[in-house]
């Protein structure tokens, strides 16, 4: 009976350790542009390999990739050959299939290495929008000196000329929601931001507009 005890004593102890773990990675809803105007790395790529380095008390993956194309991080590392990324997910570690997909990947640069995770921008390159593509290619660029902020009750209400109100949380949507998937905020004349669609050029008449 004793060692019964015991052995509930530890799997109860473990299992609770884990739970907590498990609810360990939070992370606060992003709108793709500034995704990508926080990272140092944006690439469209391929996995090609995957392989588990012993550091850390989870341990580290890293991922081998072939780069199709780069859309932020010329500067820093012209061509990224590995992703790294936790272990685990409760580490908020991202999991990529390899030779399956190509996916968009953003990151930071630590120590000459690219670092994801859950929190970072990364999706199958096949279920981007066009609109997404398209912010990637140049939109969000021209975005990057305008901030989104994201409006959780109404009303909300832009407090400087830069901002563009992101109302996908209103939905429980979070990133996935409509602008997060169809516009991005363009910064106009005299420095106002305002949402652009993506179906034809930006209108230079529209300023500060927070509605999409």
């Amino acid at each position: 009976m004793t060692a019964w005890l015991s052995f509930l004593v530890v799997f109860l102890c473990g299992w609770s350790l884990r739970d907590l773990v498990a609810e360990a990675c939070t992370c606060v809803p992003i709108h793709p542009q500034d995704a990508f105007c926080n990272s140092d790395i944006v690439i469209r790529a391929k996995v090609v390999g995957k392989k588990l380095m012993k550091d850390g008390p989870f341990g580290t993956m890293r991922y081998t990739v072939k780069q199709m194309k780069m859309y932020r991080g010329f500067q820093i590392m012209p061509h990224v050959q590995y992703i790294y990324t936790e272990a685990s997910e409760s580490l908020c570690g991202v999991k990529l299939e390899v030779n399956k997909y190509q996916y968009l990947i953003t990151g930071r640069v630590y120590e000459g290495k690219v670092y994801t995770g859950l929190c970072n921008w990364y999706e199958k390159w096949e279920r981007l929008t066009l609109s997404q593509r398209k912010g990637l290619n140049h939109r969000y660029h021209l975005g990057c000196g305008c901030k989104i902020r994201p409006c959780y009750y109404l009303p909300c209400f832009a407090t400087s000329k830069n901002e563009c109100i992101w109302t996908d949380m209103l939905s429980n949507f979070g990133h996935s929601g409509y602008q997060a998937k169809h516009y991005a905020c363009i910064q106009r004349v005299e420095g106002y931001c305002s949402w652009y669609r993506g179906w034809a050029p930006p209108d230079k008449t529209i300023i500060n507009a927070t509605d999409p």
